[in-house]
């Protein structure tokens, strides 16, 4: 091959030796650049020697002739070896890992310099005395003050069938309770029909009170007993200066209405007349028997105790589904207790 290094011939290399060697076969050159002897070698490679089978080369400006002629060859030293780089470490595989809870890291605690100037309370834990504002020791964290109480039961719950306990057993007085309370139960429930006429004439009483009441007139007026020219309408007419005129005590007086209603109120109209003069000149009853019967048949009883005195007078009834009342005229007063006795009016009031 061509790049081989080509060998000179004996000759050649005999001529070279002795330094007289000239012309074209004293200026052949290698095919490749070869290193120069008094050029640095680089770092790492080996210096250069001449080699005693080489032709000396000519530098330019000079003859063959005038070339020095080589010196002894100094032995060349190898250079030691350059150190390898360390391999670098195989990674390991990384091992399985056994799937886990995550756990939270546990609190570092710290020392805490304690200034024994402090005055408080002492830590019931650890006797450290911390300032009054505190609630828990600065050293140990032990609450300082009691825990607070329980919040009271309602008073319903304090009560021997309905009272709880926080630990109790399973279906301990379960049924005990349970019997006691149908039988309050049943014992409420048979109270209320018992009471239930009262509590119904409860009602009543409070709606008359929260109502209002407006004047109901009768169908028709009756009387036992009448004087002529005051009959027993007059007490129904709306003037309180005309009067139904009795023959005496014991006489009285029917009103019958058209429908049945909540009788609220009635008003009297004692005398002949609201003026004083007029008043004393006649006899009146100082007691009124009223007898309201209702729809049904049924009759309740009520009396009119009347001030001796002129004006209206009223009185609360609350009797419900009235359809007649009778006025009985007792007690009579003035100069003649046996005399005729005076009704100047009479108004009945229902709830509308």
């Amino acid at each position: 091959m061509s790049w081989l290094r080509r060998r000179p011939s004996t000759a050649t290399a005999t001529a070279a030796a002795a330094g007289t060697a000239s012309g074209p076969a004293a200026d052949r050159r290698w095919p490749w650049p070869r290193r120069r002897a008094d050029r640095p070698a680089p770092a790492g490679a080996e210096p250069y020697a001449a080699d005693p089978a080489e032709p000396a080369v000519s530098e330019p400006g000079r003859t063959a002739a005038e070339a020095p002629a080589p010196g002894p060859v100094a032995p060349v030293r190898p250079a030691p070896p350059a150190p390898r780089p360390p391999a670098a470490p195989a990674e390991a595989s990384p091992a399985p890992v056994l799937p886990a809870m995550p756990v939270a890291p546990r609190p570092v605690v710290r020392a805490l310099a304690v200034n024994d100037d402090v005055a408080g309370v002492p830590c019931p834990a650890c006797g450290t005395p911390n300032p009054p504002d505190r609630r828990f020791c600065r050293r140990c964290a032990t609450p300082l003050t009691p825990s607070t109480a329980a919040a009271p039961l309602p008073w319903w719950r304090t009560v021997w069938p309905l009272r709880r306990h926080r630990r109790t057993r399973a279906g301990s007085g379960r049924l005990v309770r349970f019997l006691v309370v149908l039988a309050v139960v049943l014992a409420l429930c048979a109270a209320g029909l018992l009471l239930l006429p009262a509590g119904r004439h409860l009602v009543q009483d409070t709606l008359d009170k929260l109502g209002k009441a407006k004047a109901v007139t009768p169908t028709r007026v009756r009387a036992s007993a009448e004087l002529p020219k005051h009959p027993v309408g007059q007490s129904t007419d709306g003037l309180s200066n005309r009067y139904w005129g009795a023959p005496g005590p014991g006489a009285s007086a029917t009103y019958t209405f058209g429908k049945p209603f909540r009788l609220v109120a009635v008003i009297v109209t004692n005398g002949a007349s609201p003026a004083p003069e007029e008043y004393a000149k006649q006899g009146r009853a100082l007691r009124i028997d009223m007898e309201v019967t209702d729809r049904d048949g049924a009759t309740v009883h009520k009396k009119l105790v009347l001030s001796d005195k002129p004006g209206p007078q009223t009185f609360p009834t609350g009797i419900s589904d009235a359809t007649t009342i009778r006025l009985t005229l007792e007690e009579p007063a003035g100069s003649a207790p046996q005399g005729p006795l005076a009704l100047a009016e009479v108004e009945f009031f229902q709830r509308s």
